[in-house]
């Protein structure tokens, strides 16, 4: 058994639109030895075994195809999937399909961290390996290994019930950093959190809340009731502080969290001195403040409103008469409500120095048994995080502290807010029974509310998204286009549009990243990471994403869905790549753009393409349909049940909503078409405009953006960008595969021109018959074709792609005139050198910038000599 390769999906992808984080594993099972169903049954049995041997729930290795090699890849997805689930993972989904060759099968299944995912990829078949083999294993150690990764991985539980939160209301979430550093939302209707913490949290109000000192005198001067205290930094200073102060005392660190380093109901000068060294541990300044006698109670207020209390109670064990303090603190850290950390609803109990020092009060050491029914308590504060815990008080809190709870948020000026009060109940106001506000928190855990230990669990994360998304606006819209030729044009123009409707618009293609009209990368950004950018920038209000295939099967879509996508057309190209080998396997990695569409969007469908129109048979959102024929039997059949579409009528672009024909504008004042005789731009042009149609741009913005966008270098850079020299004309294009260089020829039937040249070059990743295509193509268009050669032939040598190029055009044309030139430049030169008045020099071109600039200088040196002469 050989991994081919192993592939991580996270977004819409070609196995999946609904499971967006998937492993792929290409796996070669030629090699694999007796693939009898005998031993096949025998493997799976082992696999059981391991499972049952680790003290896990097997998974159901079902054996579902009666081919060998089939049922093997089964049993792999599915140990993949039990390992996880083994772990503690929700994960359910895989997915088996065989490969093009022999013996070969992608593996899918599904994950919740990406590291865990490939680690569970290699351990799997590692232990598939070992037990087809009659091996002896075990999968304790590999199931620690992805719990444990896991844990280290996920997000907290504060965190975690945000992100939830606003996945059920279907609001977009990225995860920004290895940490809890969360994005909600698209562009310029995010928001960002990280913990607890949101992006509308005010810096000033944090920076507050954490100097203790600062925050006790705000809410004085409120009048609201602290305990009286004073900060001291040198151990000198604190027989003045208790003077001051007076017993029972509290020391902790000034700017301290989660209870590190504090002290509490110090009641002598040796305990106070110990309790400071322990504070200055953690911070260079220390409080010293009057103990506040009661209960121990956090108050939560979300956007300046209460939404849920709890008293917490500090770590502590019950004894039983039978066993130790520390066999009790084990018993206890088997609940399995308690882990490491944050990542559980308890934390584990950890005895250390503290635990000793507070247990020595009571004259007990950790080996000391308890009487039956003695609470002894391990913890000086009652934070979760160091195992304490909580019940939930919510529905107990007088009206007069929800209102004091909601003046103390305000005071700080924190729309999150954690409230520590020490009372002796919170049934009656603080400010009567003797109660204080010992500290105000930023970033507050949620753990308490969210499971208490006891009593009833609160949504607390629900206010969260109220506050940040009052109005539920969390996305921006979002149009995806793909297809095999005219994504970038296409792109650009719907870009356009939205920008002339006022949108601050951003959109990527195979040029680079655009805000508006600025570039601000350039390169090859058709794939999803380039879309992220986008997506994660606040200032952008619309976006325009073109998807290319390879993104799709490397990764995914960037974007769980988008509200229109269109689709240009599928063509051969890049067939023979990533396992895509046909047509109808091509379409079905563009159909994973219209697939993510939401259900209210529009999937805008080019009707005189067959395998585009047959998308629509999987869609669950509306459709729209374009062809350049108005008597389209797809589009009548279409509108007359009340669809609507975008057609060429008699030299006019028309939007039809049923019967209701809509005039956008004649073709010939549409520059991007050339007086329509550039078919494939009407088509183009179709299809932004049914985009731009759906999408709620206003019509006039639509007609403005068709009569001024002019294909240029500056516009559609590689795209029918024509260059006067004078007595000829030189015309560069993008055109790459022969599904391009026929719709280009199209196009040049109806230029003039004594004589065409072509420089055209084969993509050495590409199929023999797809190079020889080109060259047929090319011989149909050009009176003369140069073949360029390209510093990277992926593979091949320059006499392989220059033979089949040849072989190609000599099929069609014998007498075509083929020469040969090296280098993209360098072959423009030679192009131009043969240039005769009236012909026409076509340069099809890779990168693009590069050819323009050359072009622009050769012809600024013509244009300077004849001007001299």
């Amino acid at each position: 058994m050989l991994l081919d390769n192993m592939i991580v999906l996270r977004g819409p992808n070609y196995w999946s639109t609904k499971h967006h984080q998937l492993i792929v594993m290409n796996v070669n099972f030629s090699n694999t030895q007796f693939l009898s169903q005998t031993i096949i049954n025998d493997t799976c049995n082992q696999l059981q075994k391991l499972f049952i041997a680790s003290n896990t729930e097997p998974p159901a290795f079902l054996i579902k195809d009666n081919n060998a090699a089939t049922s093997l890849a089964q049993c792999l997805a599915q140990l993949a999937i039990g390992l996880q689930q083994a772990a503690g993972m929700p994960v359910t989904y895989y997915a088996v399909e065989a490969a093009n060759k022999p013996d070969c099968y992608s593996i899918v299944f599904e994950y919740t961290d990406e590291e865990v995912g490939r680690i569970t990829a290699q351990n799997a078949i590692r232990i598939f390996e070992n037990c087809h083999r009659g091996e002896t294993c075990s999968i304790k150690e590999e199931i620690a290994t992805i719990k444990k990764v896991w844990q280290a991985n996920r997000l907290g539980p504060s965190t975690h019930s945000i992100v939830q939160e606003a996945l059920q209301r279907r609001i977009p979430v990225m995860r920004l950093d290895d940490n809890a550093y969360i994005q909600l939302g698209y562009g310029a209707n995010q928001k960002r959190i990280e913990a607890t913490v949101a992006n509308t949290t005010g810096c000033l109000a944090s920076d507050k809340a954490c100097n203790k000192h600062e925050t006790k005198h705000l809410l004085a001067d409120a009048l609201i009731p602290v305990p009286a205290g004073v900060i001291i930094e040198k151990e000198e200073e604190l027989a003045n502080a208790i003077q001051e102060v007076g017993y029972p005392l509290v020391l902790k660190p000034l700017d301290g969290q989660q209870g590190k380093g504090a002290a509490i109901n110090i009641k002598t000068e040796s305990e106070a001195v110990e309790g400071f060294k322990r504070a200055k541990q953690h911070a260079p300044k220390v409080i010293v403040e009057k103990y506040i006698v009661g209960c121990d109670f956090r108050a939560l207020v979300i956007d300046y409103k209460f939404v849920a209390a709890a008293r917490r109670t500090p770590a502590a064990v019950i004894g039983d008469g039978r066993h130790t303090i520390r066999e009790l603190v084990e018993i206890a850290n088997n609940d399995p409500r308690r882990g490491d950390g944050h990542c559980n609803v308890l934390t584990k109990i950890i005895l250390d120095d503290a635990v000793d020092e507070l247990l020595a009060k009571r004259n007990y050491t950790v080996q000391a048994v308890p009487p039956k029914g003695e609470e002894v308590w391990l913890k000086a504060t009652a934070n979760l995080s160091t195992g304490g815990t909580a019940t939930d008080v919510t529905d107990w809190v007088h009206p007069a502290n929800r209102i004091l709870f909601e003046r103390i948020a305000r005071t700080i000026g924190l729309d999150i807010c954690g409230i520590d009060i020490m009372a002796p109940d919170i049934e009656t106001p603080i400010v009567e029974n003797g109660g204080a506000v010992i500290e105000v928190n930023a970033a507050p855990g949620f753990r308490m509310h969210l499971e208490p230990t006891y009593g009833h669990p609160r949504n607390v994360a629900a206010p969260v998204i109220d506050m940040l998304f009052p109005h539920g606006d969390s996305r921006i819209p979002i149009v995806a286009v793909t297809g095999t030729n005219g994504k970038t044009t296409t792109t650009r123009l719907i870009a356009r549009m939205a920008q002339q409707a006022g949108f601050n618009t951003g959109y990527t293609n195979t040029d680079g990243i655009y805000i508006n009209t600025e570039r601000i990368y350039k390169g090859d950004c058709a794939g999803p990471g380039s879309a992220q950018v986008l997506l994660k920038d606040s200032s952008i209000e619309f976006a325009v994403l073109e998807s290319a295939r390879g993104g799709i099967l490397r990764s995914g879509l960037a974007f769980d869905q988008c509200d229109c996508a269109v689709v240009t057309n599928v063509a051969e190209d890049h067939l023979g790549l990533n396992g895509i080998d046909t047509l109808e396997q091509l379409a079905r990695v563009k159909a994973v753009v219209p697939k993510s569409v939401k259900r209210h969007g529009y999937a805008v469908l080019n009707a005189d393409d067959d395998l585009v129109y047959a998308m629509k048979e999987e869609l669950s959102c509306n459709i729209a349909l374009f062809s350049l024929y108005a008597d389209n039997v797809r589009i009548q059949k279409h509108c007359e049940a009340g669809g609507l579409a975008a057609i060429l009528d008699e030299g006019y672009l028309m939007i039809r909503d049923g019967n209701r024909l809509i005039p956008v504008e004649l073709v010939e004042n549409i520059p991007l078409t050339y007086g329509g005789k550039a078919l494939f731009n009407v088509a183009n042009v179709l299809g932004a405009t049914l985009a731009a149609y759906v999408s709620n741009l206003s019509m006039p913005a639509i007609r403005c953006s068709l009569r001024n966008f002019i294909s240029s270098p500056e516009t559609t850079p590689g795209r029918l960008n024509f260059f006067d020299f004078g007595e000829f004309k030189v015309l560069m294009d993008y055109a790459h595969n022969p599904h391009g260089v026929r719709a280009l020829g199209e196009f040049l039937k109806d230029i003039p021109a004594t004589e065409k040249i072509g420089i055209v070059t084969g993509i050495g990743d590409r199929r023999n018959e797809d190079i020889i295509a080109l060259g047929k193509e090319a011989a149909l268009v050009f009176d003369t074709v140069i073949i360029r050669y390209d510093d990277d032939l992926r593979g091949r040598t320059d006499f392989e792609i220059g033979s089949l190029l040849r072989a190609g055009i000599q099929s069609v044309k014998r007498n075509t005139k083929v020469l040969f030139s090296t280098g993209e430049v360098e072959s423009v030169d030679y192009a131009l050198s043969l240039g005769k008045p009236d012909s026409l020099v076509v340069v099809l071109v890779d990168k693009v910038d590069k050819v323009f600039h050359h072009i622009s200088q050769r012809q600024k040196a013509r244009m300077e000599q004849k001007m001299s002469a």
